[in-house]
């Protein structure tokens, strides 16, 4: 649980709009009515009129509405909810990914398999409001893009962001942002612009970032069909609650931590869903100074962190599609994994209606592809096995993948699939479930780089806690630097080049 939050040192942070902790907290003014952001740049208000909130959603529970000028709506959101994996963090991934949209409140409970009465006593206790306040605050933000980006008629933009009804939607956006939606879509957009048809939003990040190497390294994973990389700009498509969209992701243009995201999608009741699944793939929410703090003060890493600040842990928007591509790449080189997954998409995966480009295909989903015929693929027999029992796990629920899975058990389960042996499965969690804390058994790469940087697979297995899955890009990049950036500052260690990651588990 989060321990209450300190009224001192979070007025520090305000008092120095330290943009570290935007996302991590919401300042509350008494005197005016309105919760920032930490950064807010507004003349600091006194001790004595401010407190302090963990989620918006909380600060409008309270009566408060948002700052016009920071936009604290749409800072980062917190990394809290990814290191964690308690029922609350694991609620809060579900709640991001729209899960109270798609089945309510009692199917959120259900997935987290807590009654409705226990989950939201743990909200209330621990966030201060329960699922449906936080949903609440969510539909105000995504509605907030929509008015800002489009030219929808406001009915639309109502339904599409989730609201039951038009009133419900006037209410809310009067209560959050003390302005009408009319007066929103007059107000000069910070956050996204929009083309008729088409999304284009800032997404932003706490420095440092680099994007250019998150995007380079999806970049040289991507599976033609279902993924593009042109140098500057990586596309894929996502497959949504209401059918696939499309997501072209490039740097911002101004250099600053951000993303810049162009969406098409086939409902715009996706819109937030689409955008918490770039957030994750892109590891947007996590907190760089913590993790740089923890490895740069070890020997070991220290050049690599200082050589690279704020790297991070690229995923995927899909942790089945993750789990099906770490068994293609078992035992094979970067490249074969991407030639058996465009094969496995063309026999399996579901055309898009009309191409994007190059882009023709939707991963299939676990149901689909338990009952697809992969012969065509090139396979062996026992890898083909493999696939089809993960599918069958996943379609029947006998494992979950999503946001809110508890990691733990997800890991047994997928230890439980034969073929599937602990680098898959730790793969899975780093990339899949975006769990910072993860290590890779056996991973031939990680060996070159420790043996060159004078550690061993056996002492890493245990070090650099709770932040292992980010030493584990900082020692692949040394191992494959060609899947990273940072070529004028690439550390001057004795290792000689080496393949790309692969695996050295077999397939059992």
């Amino acid at each position: 649980m989060t321990p209450p939050l300190e009224h001192e040192r979070c007025y520090r942070a305000v008092a120095g709009r330290d943009a570290r902790f935007d996302g991590w907290f919401f300042t509350a003014v008494r005197t005016t009515g309105i919760y920032c952001r930490p950064s807010c740049p507004a003349r600091t208000p006194k001790p004595s009129n401010v407190s302090f909130f963990s989620t918006a959603a909380a600060a409008q529970a309270s009566g408060y509405r948002a700052c016009r000028r920071c936009r604290p709506d749409a800072s980062p959101g917190s990394p809290e909810w990814d290191v964690r994996a308690d029922v609350v963090a694991r609620a809060m991934r579900l709640l991001a990914d729209g899960e109270v949209e798609r089945t309510g409140v009692p199917g959120l409970a259900r997935r987290l398999g807590y009654s409705e009465r226990q989950l939201h006593r743990l909200l209330v206790a621990e966030l201060g409001v329960g699922a449906l306040a936080l949903a609440r605050a969510q539909r105000a933000q995504t509605a907030r893009l929509l008015i800002e980006t489009t030219e929808l008629p406001m009915a639309d933009v109502a339904f599409a962001a989730g609201f039951a009804s038009i009133r419900q939607f006037n209410d809310t956006i009067r209560e959050v942002f003390a302005a009408t939606p009319t007066d929103l879509r007059h107000i000069p957009a910070r956050a996204a612009t929009g083309s008729p048809g088409e999304l284009t939003l800032r997404l932003a990040a706490r420095a440092p970032f680099t994007a250019e190497e998150v995007l380079l390294f999806l970049g040289a994973h991507a599976v033609p069909g279902l993924e593009e990389w042109d140098g500057a700009t990586f596309s894929r498509v996502l497959d949504l609650p209401h059918g696939p969209g499309v997501v072209s992701l490039s740097p911002a243009p101004d250099g600053s931590a951000a993303v810049t995201a162009r969406l098409r999608l086939s409902r715009l009741g996706d819109l937030g869903v689409a955008v918490s699944r770039c957030r994750r793939m892109l590891d947007l929410d996590a907190d760089p100074v913590a993790v740089d703090d923890v490895l740069g003060a070890d020997p070991a890493l220290a050049r690599l962190v200082a050589a690279a600040p704020g790297r991070r842990v690229p995923g995927s928007p899909d942790g089945p599609e993750l789990a099906v591509r770490a068994v293609l790449g078992q035992q094979v080189s970067v490249a074969g994994a991407r030639t058996l997954t465009a094969r496995l998409l063309t026999a399996a995966g579901v055309p898009l209606p009309t191409p994007v480009g190059t882009l023709t295909h939707a991963f299939p989903r676990p149901e689909t592809l338990a009952a697809a015929d992969l012969t065509t693929v090139g396979l062996t027999g026992a890898r083909r096995a493999t696939v089809h029992a993960l599918a069958t796990a996943l379609a029947d629920g006998g494992l979950a993948l999503d946001p809110g899975t508890d990691r733990e058990e997800a890991g047994r389960a997928l230890l439980a699939v034969r073929g599937v042996g602990p680098w898959t499965a730790a793969l899975v969690a780093l990339r899949g479930l975006a769990d910072p804390d993860v290590w890779l058994p056996g991973d031939l790469a990680l060996r070159r780089s420790l043996s060159a940087v004078g550690s061993t697979d056996a002492e890493a297995a245990t070090r650099w806690r709770p932040w292992r899955s980010y030493a584990v890009m900082h020692l692949w990049a040394l191992a494959a630097p060609s899947f990273f950036t940072r070529p004028a500052t690439a550390v001057p260690l004795p290792l000689r080049p080496a393949a790309a990651p692969v695996p050295s588990e077999r397939s059992a």
